[in-house]
């Protein structure tokens, strides 16, 4: 068994994390979870100890693994004091706030035998696994260009940050998610090109980007906003022969957020109008179109890799150099965008 702990007890946790570390009852424990305050808006999970001292994880030599959900800003210290402490870490995303910080945390846990990994749950979205199946099965010939969209239309969103942060950036919260599904599969671009905006003004808050990611002849765009009233599809593919459209995101987040958990079987399950649409002219020219059955979204495959890496020694799923990467691109954006006139 892997038996774990977490740091924070707010939506991070309970939501994104708990529902699926403890669906996995044969590998995992989840023996402790810390909180600063006792007022909390979830429900308490039964054997789980509470705890308002941090000491009762650092000092526990059960516990092998610490999850850190707390705000983004804290990600670096309490990573490092988990470290220090002699346990393997798993942080939330954004993993850190500068390119320096993260290759400090890889460097301490390689000098201590530990394992620390960024927590990249949406490399198992139904939607963008969909997409690598269709890829993968050459009907679209050589790839031209991927579009990613993560839209929402929440204008009292920006319009209630007055000044810039990190904390609230767009680029840090959103963008982490899908330039991790891009490097992931595609790997290390040989260009990048920024824009990232906000739509509101100078020092306000972070509403929008639109990176390029050039792969040779192919081009990967990431682009969101907070003011698109529809939202555009969450992937596009153009190949030579044909185009793959994906018009929903993955329904996981969509289910947990009514409090339908992984215990249901349809849990995060696309129906048929979810479903992709393919079009293509096969090899004799002839035209297809046809919808593409989702595959399933698991973010329990994330404590899979974690268990599978810490017990059985198998290497990690997110590797340090995809998260180095990561952030230094997020870094760049960030620089480029206060470099701006507007």
């Amino acid at each position: 068994m892997l038996t774990i702990a977490y740091i924070g007890n707010g939506k991070s946790a309970n939501r994104y994390h708990l529902p699926f570390s403890l669906k996995l009852k044969d590998k995992i424990k989840v023996k402790t979870i810390y909180y600063r305050t006792k007022t909390t808006a979830w429900k308490r999970i039964e054997g789980v100890h509470y705890t308002t001292d941090i000491n009762d994880i650092y000092n526990d030599p059960e516990i092998q693994l610490v999850v850190v959900s707390t705000p983004s800003s804290s990600h670096f210290q309490i990573g490092k004091a988990v470290l220090e402490h002699g346990k393997n870490a798993l942080i939330e995303k954004p993993f850190t706030e500068t390119y320096q910080e993260a290759k400090e945390l890889f460097d301490l846990a390689k000098s201590k035998g530990l394992l620390v990994q960024c927590y990249q749950n949406r490399r198992y979205d139904s939607d963008f696994l969909t997409t690598q199946k269709v890829i993968e099965s050459g009907v679209l010939g050589d790839i031209l260009e991927v579009e990613m969209h993560y839209d929402y239309y929440r204008p009292e969103v920006p319009e209630g940050v007055n000044e810039f942060s990190l904390d609230t950036s767009y680029l840090y919260g959103h963008a982490c998610h899908t330039l991790d599904q891009i490097i992931s599969y595609f790997g290390e671009p040989d260009n990048v090109h920024y824009e990232v905006r906000q739509l509101l003004g100078e020092n306000r808050m972070n509403d929008y980007f639109d990176l390029d990611l050039f792969y040779g002849g192919m081009k990967v765009s990431v682009k969101s906003s907070y003011f698109r009233i529809k939202e555009r599809p969450s992937f596009v593919v153009y190949g030579k022969k044909g185009m793959f459209v994906k018009q929903t995101k993955d329904r996981q987040e969509e289910h947990l957020k009514m409090f339908y958990m992984p215990d249901h079987p349809d849990f995060g399950i696309d129906l048929p109008q979810h479903y992709g649409v393919l079009t293509y002219l096969d090899g004799s020219g002839k035209y297809h179109e046809e919808k593409v059955v989702s595959e399933v979204g698991d973010y329990s495959r994330v404590y899979e890799g974690l268990y599978e890496a810490i017990i059985n020694g198998k290497e990690k799923t997110v590797k340090d150099e995809e998260t180095l990467l990561q952030i230094k691109m997020l870094e760049t954006g960030i620089k480029k965008m206060q470099k701006s006139e507007f």
